[in-house]
């Protein structure tokens, strides 16, 4: 009665390939092959059942059930068979087939095919009337012939129309469940074939931003070394040749009046010159300040300090408040490049006469103060990093930020200089 989903069917190479073009080939050739049984069938019995002028009768509905069918055959279009043809098409055959079954019950074989077609044929609200006018004539035919001869005919007549029309609206029903279950999964199907594509699409979105995120990465990467390298440098290089230069200008006004005081300002640069050779090599491997190799970071500060006052000639004191810990290498190594650095500032740009250096531990960070009593300077008007210097305090700040720190420069003109630096307190592993 329903049409079943289509399905892939095997079959030969020129057979049909589908459950689909098998129902076809019934709907358009079945009928001619059951028109062509129940005249048999009924020829069989005809001389039992039925007068010379109901066959005369019957012989002309058939031939005109036969023509209704060769035109049908003609002129029903493929997999669209409804339609006002499709209407009047069925209309007509169950009126020939009610017609023959009341001449012979047995041409009800033919008016089975009510049955079968009844929904591709007729608009989905006639569908129900289609099946209980069928039900008539095959109920009429298993009853013992139209019209009922008798009261058992009748009785009989009415329970077996209501067990064929109970059965062809369950069966009706069942089948328009399976269509609709069959449509919700070709939904459902077509649903996740977009789904897949909408995935495979974002898949290659997420590859093509991967690769452009590894790219970033790697630039990044190679910009943070190109900076890391710019600042050890600064600190080490820098510091250290410009300690240099000092000692031999000394050494050079010094030689022919005061010899022994210039044999210590060379023996001076001289250290200086190892000691920048091993921090560049230090800092091309990325390996912590040498000052840390034996000392906390609080004896490494002192000594710093009492190194840069030695050789400043100025007095700096180094203080230490709170607990003292041990802290991680990458912290003591920020600190103290940029204690380095601030005093570095102060002895070339200060004139200071007194300098103070605190360390202060705190509960979740640590402090480093460095103040001088210099001339000062105006932070917003500080020189911006070019080829002759300027890196210091933006390197001081890129050491600090590096470690989610922060570095904050306090001065005026004539009223000296304070650099604080906080850093998170990381404890050594």
């Amino acid at each position: 009665m329903t049409q079943p989903p289509r399905s892939p069917c095997p079959s030969g190479p020129t057979g049909p390939r589908t459950i689909e073009d098998r129902w076809e080939q019934f709907y358009r050739y079945g009928p001619h092959a059951v028109l062509t049984l129940s005249v048999l069938v009924g020829g069989v019995a005809a001389d039992l059942i039925m007068t010379r002028t109901e066959m005369y009768a019957a012989g002309v509905l058939v031939a005109v059930a036969y023509g209704l069918q060769f035109w049908w055959g003609r002129a029903r279009p493929r997999n669209v068979p409804g339609g006002p043809a499709g209407v009047a098409y069925y209309t007509a055959r169950t009126v020939l087939a009610l017609a023959l079954s009341w001449l012979n019950p047995f041409f009800a074989i033919y008016a089975a095919l009510g049955y079968f077609d009844v929904e591709p044929l007729l608009p989905r609200r006639f569908v129900r009337a289609g099946l209980l006018t069928t039900a008539v004539t095959l109920a009429g035919s298993q009853s013992g012939g139209l019209p009922p001869a008798s009261l058992m005919n009748w009785v009989a007549f009415c329970v077996l129309y209501v067990v064929n029309a109970t059965l062809a609206l369950f069966f009706w029903q069942v089948g328009m469940r399976e269509e609709e279950k069959a449509r919700v999964q070709a939904e459902t199907i077509a649903e996740l074939e977009r789904t897949n594509l909408r995935l495979e699409q974002a898949m290659a979105e997420n590859a093509a931003l991967h690769a452009q995120l590894l790219v970033q990465a790697r630039e990044a990467g190679v910009d943070d070394e190109r900076r890391r390298l710019a600042a050890e440098i600064h600190d080490t290089l820098a510091q250290g040749l410009t300690g240099i230069i000092a000692q031999l200008q000394v050494v050079t006004s010094l030689t022919d009046r005061d010899p022994e005081t210039a044999r210590v300002h060379l023996d001076r640069a001289a250290a200086l010159a190892r000691h920048s050779l091993g921090e560049a090599r230090r800092s091309v491997h990325n390996l912590a300040p040498a000052a840390l190799e034996h000392d906390e970071l609080t004896g490494a500060l002192e000594k710093t300090v009492a190194a840069w006052a030695e050789q400043h000639r100025v007095r700096a004191d180094f203080t230490v408040t709170g607990t003292v810990e041990p802290v991680h290498d990458e912290i003591a190594a920020t600190l103290l490049r940029i204690a380095g650095e601030a005093l570095a500032n102060t002895g070339r740009h200060a004139a200071a006469s007194r300098v103070g250096v605190t360390l202060s531990f705190m509960d979740d960070e640590l402090t480093l103060d460095v103040r001088d009593d210099g001339r000062g300077f105006d932070p917003a008007a500080a020189a911006p990093a070019s080829r002759t210097g300027g890196f210091g305090l933006g390197g001081m700040r890129a050491r600090a930020e590096r470690i989610a720190g922060a570095v904050e420069v306090e001065s005026e003109p004539g009223a000296g200089t304070a650099v604080s630096a906080r850093v998170p307190l990381v404890r050594h592993p």
